[in-house]
């Protein structure tokens, strides 16, 4: 029994035997709704799953014809949502166990995100596996000229600017981002809390923050689950889930942080410096 759950623990999930692939997708929908570089989603037969409790929690969004998306409505974290022949598509970051199978490869990397780089050897493809299936996708904005970055949610009722430099950005693979954006790791940008503000959307954003964390949140859209920015006044900075961007930051992660804390089944790969848990 493969066993998950979302960050808060309200909705959690079972799914009775071996899963039958795992995939990274790397399509602006997947980016935009974990707020992170790539989706990563275990998929299984539909009749082996089942939730366990909190269903009555999650909301669902439609993000393009036919695909329906889905989150906790009380820490915004992706959950398990139906796919195609029966299929049940499970993001692989809101796993508590091994599920012992490993990712066999990057899908829809023709929509990749500029600033993250692909450096194992897995097969890629710019659709599905095999070349196969639809190819779903929204352009991404065009790069900034005037030196502001945009951002915005998956449905877009929220939108922000960042009009200061990103100063610093790492890949997080500590177990409360992996929940939060249910994805492999997140990769956060910092700035100055002044040079983030929000165009439209901040009223009807929602935060949770883990009983025992001091300053970790998860800010999200409450109609799409995006991860938005964070602004933390007490430390002057913002926190920016890169996945959210619109325009091309021009610069990617400089580091891996929590790797102790890592998932299981997502190997790092590349020449980033890595840390346990952060930089000294």
């Amino acid at each position: 029994m493969i066993r998950g759950s979302c960050l808060c623990g309200t909705v959690r999930w079972s799914f009775d035997g071996a899963f039958d692939r795992m995939t990274h997708c790397h399509c602006r929908m997947c980016r935009k709704a974990h707020g992170a570089p790539f989706a990563t989603y275990a998929i299984g037969s539909g009749a082996r799953f089942r939730f366990d409790r909190g269903e009555e929690a999650i909301t669902r969004y439609e993000s393009s014809p036919g695909i329906v998306r889905a989150f906790c409505s009380r820490c915004g974290s992706v959950v398990p949502h139906s796919a195609s022949e029966g299929e049940i598509d499970i993001p692989a970051g809101t796993l508590d166990d091994d599920p012992g199978l490993r990712v066999g490869g990057h899908i829809y990397v023709k929509w990749k995100a500029p600033w993250h780089s692909i450096t194992d050897a897995l097969p890629q493809y710019d659709a599905l596996e095999g070349g196969g299936g639809p190819q779903v996708d929204r352009p991404d904005a065009p790069p900034s000229s005037d030196g502001v970055l945009r951002g915005s949610c998956l449905c877009g009722s929220t939108a922000y600017e960042v009009t200061g430099p990103i100063r610093r950005v790492h890949n997080c693979h500590c177990s409360r981002c992996r929940k939060a954006r249910a994805a492999a790791h997140t990769t956060n940008g910092f700035t100055a809390v002044e040079d983030v503000s929000y165009t439209r959307g901040e009223d009807t954003l929602r935060t949770y923050r883990p009983p025992q964390a001091r300053y970790f949140s998860q800010v999200f859209c409450p109609t799409c689950g995006s991860g938005m920015p964070r602004r933390d006044p007490e430390r002057g900075i913002a926190v920016i889930p890169f996945g959210s961007l619109d325009d091309d930051p021009q610069r990617g992660a400089d580091n891996h942080i929590f790797v102790a804390s890592k998932a299981p089944w997502h190997e790092i790969t590349g020449d980033l410096p890595r840390f346990d848990e952060t930089p000294g």
